[in-house]
């Protein structure tokens, strides 16, 4: 079992939570007193963030079904608010563990403080703040094992954004589908990461180059049960990856015009798609 939380200053003054498989960077920018604040209170919250998820791990591991699932953790119940949208195919509320908790924390640091910027990364979904008039600028990356800077997305006050996840299937979670990397921008990092999760699983084809095992076989303890995961991706025919891009775009697309997430960019072996906002008129 895990030890207890580790609290830890990085030599540029970042600070580092770290609690079992929580990961959390977490910067923030203002007066020295109101970022020192906002330190002390994301390290006390996160005390018993992971405890307490623990305690409610078996509702969180199971599939969405008619009922909304009752949990009474906050970190919990912002993850099953996430991915109810989505509870017409199979999903569970751990599909948005991560950008939840880094939610979590990012309220925590608000509370009474006064922050021009802040942001709570967990192993790349990420929750941010951004005061009037300012802005952040994030890399995307499209392949973990070759990381190299793909894009920037840069972050501003007035987008309704203050969330950003990437999936697919080279990252740390299983994922359904072939996408190297599936990022999304939403309102939240918890609604980021369960529509980030659901446009990944979309890019999808059948291939004899692709490999695919039950995520039982691969991890005791993953939330999909026998569902096949991906677990290796060969070359792939132009039109395969086009067709994949595709229908991970249509997905995105479908979730931008629900209200459910502001934008996407998707990449599979070397080809992108970007489902960017609709630019209104005198904009």
């Amino acid at each position: 079992m895990w030890g207890g939380p580790q609290i830890a200053r990085m030599p540029d003054g970042r600070l580092h939570l770290q609690h079992g498989p929580i990961d959390l960077i977490v910067e923030a920018w203002g007066q020295a007193r109101e970022v020192a604040a906002a330190y002390e209170q994301a390290t006390d919250r996160f005390g018993d963030v992971l405890e307490t998820l623990v305690g409610e791990l078996a509702i969180l591991r199971a599939p969405l079904g008619a009922r909304f699932p009752c949990l009474n953790g906050p970190v919990a119940r912002r993850m099953a608010e996430s991915v109810w949208p989505y509870r017409d195919v199979y999903v569970t509320p751990m599909a948005a563990v991560a950008g939840a908790v880094a939610d979590e924390i990012l309220a925590a640091m608000l509370r009474d403080r006064t922050l021009a910027r802040a942001y709570v990364n967990n192993g790349g979904d990420i929750a941010f703040h951004l005061a009037p008039g300012e802005a952040l600028r994030t890399a995307i990356i499209a392949n973990i094992g070759t990381p190299a800077l793909d894009a920037i997305a840069v972050l501003t006050a007035d987008m309704p954004v203050r969330g950003l996840a990437t999936s697919g299937w080279r990252g740390r979670s299983f994922s359904l589908g072939i996408a190297d990397s599936a990022t999304v921008l939403a309102a939240t990092g918890a609604a980021a990461d369960a529509a980030a999760t659901i446009v990944g699983n979309a890019v999808n084809v059948r291939h004899p180059a692709i490999e695919r095992r039950s995520a039982a076989s691969m991890r005791d303890d993953t939330d999909l049960g026998k569902l096949p995961v991906t677990v290796d991706v060969g070359p792939l025919p132009e039109e395969t990856v086009v067709a994949a891009l595709d229908a991970g775009a249509a997905k995105a697309h479908a979730l931008q015009a629900s209200g459910l997430i502001y934008g996407a960019a998707i990449s599979l072996q070397g080809r992108w798609r970007l489902v960017l906002p609709a630019i209104r008129d005198g904009a």
